[in-house]
């Protein structure tokens, strides 16, 4: 008996609504959906996705499909089969997400939408036009520049098709873990030094144990990888010239400076380096202090390395740091006295002496002369090409993490225009880090922790010996362990069960279930995420017609995705969404999905 397309509708609804009823990776390869019996005219495209996305893929489909697509899925079990995929060109439409771990909007874009960009495969005039014009402007300037921004990327061209922005969470078991050592930041990773047990005194016999899901790690050199295998693992490994707070805001709290000062023009950045943080280095899989002090050397080093792009191969976050023009150490201190500080009276020099137990007295180029106590220090002079306070956001990314001058240039004796991947071991690959015959960890880590080693199952850290001595920022605890667990339902069981003591990034669909766990405590904060549909109009001829990625776009109903997420979800036009309030909306509209795919039909024929 053939049902009514009502009786149909009444199903797909209560599907999406019941949100346990999914398709299952299983079901969707041995029983894809039917098409209507009338729409033998249906388009095929392919949607690509990991396995961990897989309920959001079954919404896209079925909303495609009651739009006249025939969805094929390409689901990887991965990210690095993910990846994969992506690179070779496989796929119509990319189920991707982006979370801007800087907090400002400019990394909401540049990276993946300017031409060149590190992840973009866009290639529009006018669009970077309005990313560079945004990036010099304030933000009271900036908000109609990203509006149009929007309208040419999400309307216009229909480059992406937004899906919704995310809540951010992590669960933890406040039976073990003092509650209130555990942070959650908006942007900034997860930040280890700050846990500590309940019972102090498991602080170096206890492991904290925590989780992620993928085993592996593009790269611990830090400006060779922007994913989630390193950004929590390099974020903690590398110290920075400055960080965020937990709401976003630029500070030195934690970092490698004392302090920052803007000159006036807003294109000189100065910072007082600390002279308390050393680089670890690990013998028998043990840490040890190499003594050596992390200072200007390493500084200018580490951010020419990151805006150069043929600095290393596979460099993966140089336009993040594109506008920095020249970084050098100040030896005049008079320099600093001529100087006054951005929108103020007082001079640089003033500025970075605020909060300082000793005052300025000498400028040393020798970080081994630095002597806080009696008032010698380095400060590092960066120049942007043009005025560009969002600078200070990049340098709190992880890839602006400070790695040893000395140490890299040792390990990294390779031609990088011959760079051969199967003969050339660059400084930070995981291999040398992986337990087996290829271990031969070389790592300098100037952050609160190094990474011993790792295999299949987890990833072993210990504290830095030499970082912050005697300061609220010393870690707390000796060992971490990163255990890696791919499925979601398996983590929150480990998490349950104490198998983990911190789940970092619980999914919405789970929050009941940590909820009502007495152990467990859950953390929700608005984060900077955003899922959306990437098409690929580099590789793909349906994904370069304009008239088919727009009845794409109009198919989406993020209604659904809300309804799926019990309202723990947000609504979201583009990568920019929590963090400018543009005024724009997607509003799913068949009529007009019909109409452009109609146009497209009609162009093939």
């Amino acid at each position: 008996m053939k049902k009514s397309p009502w009786f149909l509708l009444l199903i797909a609804f209560a599907v999406v609504m019941s949100g346990c009823q999914v398709n299952t990776k299983k079901d969707v390869v041995e029983n894809p959906p039917s098409q209507d019996a009338n729409n033998k005219s249906a388009v095929t495209i392919e949607l690509l996705g990991m396995s961990t996305g897989e309920s959001d893929l079954n919404i896209i489909r079925d909303q495609l499909t009651k739009n006249g697509f025939n969805v094929k899925l390409n689901i990887q079990p991965d990210y690095g089969s993910y990846k994969a995929q992506e690179e070779a060109g496989n796929y119509d439409v990319s189920l991707t997400s982006w979370t801007t771990v800087t907090g400002n909007p400019d990394y909401a874009v540049r990276s993946l939408f300017k031409t060149g960009g590190d992840y973009s495969i866009i290639a529009d005039p006018e669009l970077d036009t309005l990313i560079d014009q945004a990036s010099t402007q304030t933000p009271e300037q900036f908000v109609d520049t990203y509006k149009q921004l929007e309208q040419k990327l999400v309307f216009d061209k229909a480059y992406i098709a937004p899906l919704y922005s995310s809540l951010k969470s992590q669960g933890l078991n406040q039976e073990v873990l003092d509650k209130d050592s555990v942070r959650l930041s908006k942007s900034r990773s997860l930040v280890w030094e700050n846990i500590d047990f309940k019972d102090k005194s498991k602080r170096t016999t206890d492991p904290l144990l925590l989780t992620q899901a993928n085993p592996v790690l593009t790269s611990l050199d830090p400006i060779k990888g922007n994913d989630g295998s390193i950004n929590m693992i390099n974020t903690n490994m590398y110290v920075r010239l400055l960080n965020l707070t937990d709401d976003d805001k630029i500070t030195t709290d934690g970092s490698l400076s004392y302090n920052h000062s803007i000159a006036e023009g807003n294109s000189e950045y100065y910072f007082v380096l600390r002279d308390d943080i050393h680089f670890a280095k690990v013998t028998n899989k043990a840490a040890v202090d190499t003594k050596e002090r992390v200072g200007a050397d390493d500084v200018i080093f580490s951010l020419n390395r990151a805006k150069d792009k043929n600095s290393v191969p596979d460099h993966r976050t140089y336009s993040l740091h594109e506008h920095i023009k020249n970084v050098e150490a100040i030896t005049d201190l008079k320099s600093l006295e001529a100087i006054k500080q951005s929108g103020s009276t007082e001079t640089i020099k003033a500025g970075l002496e605020k909060g300082l137990e000793t005052p300025i007295k000498e400028l040393v180029a020798d970080k081994t002369k630095a002597s806080s106590k009696d008032g010698k220090y380095q400060v590092i002079k960066l120049t942007t090409t043009a005025p560009f306070p969002q600078v200070l956001n990049y340098l709190a990314h992880q890839s602006g993490g400070i790695v040893s001058k000395k140490q890299v240039e040792s390990i990294n004796t390779y031609d990088v225009a011959k760079f051969d991947v199967n003969k050339d071991i660059p400084y930070g690959d995981q291999n040398t880090v992986t337990e087996g015959n290829k271990y031969n960890n070389t790592l300098y880590a100037s952050g609160p922790y190094i990474l011993s080693y790792k295999n299949d199952y987890e990833a072993v850290f210990i504290k830095n010996p030499g970082y912050m001595k005697g300061t609220a920022h010393e870690p707390k605890i000796t060992n971490i362990k990163l255990r890696f667990i791919k499925d979601t339902d398996s983590a929150l069981s480990a998490l349950r069960s104490g198998e983990i003591h911190v789940y970092y990034g619980v999914p919405e669909t789970k929050f009941d279930l940590v909820k009502g766990d007495s152990k467990l405590a859950l953390q929700t904060l608005p984060s900077n995420a955003v899922s959306y549909l990437l098409f690929n109009t580099g590789k793909r001829d349906i994904a370069k017609n304009e008239d088919l990625r727009k009845a794409v776009l109009y198919s989406i109903n993020q209604d659904e995705f809300l309804q799926f997420y019990n309202n723990n979800k947000f609504k979201a036009v583009s990568t920019v969404s929590p963090l400018v309030t543009t005024g724009n909306e997607l509003k799913a509209d068949p009529a007009k999905a019909k109409e452009y795919l109609d146009k497209y039909k009609a162009s093939v024929k």
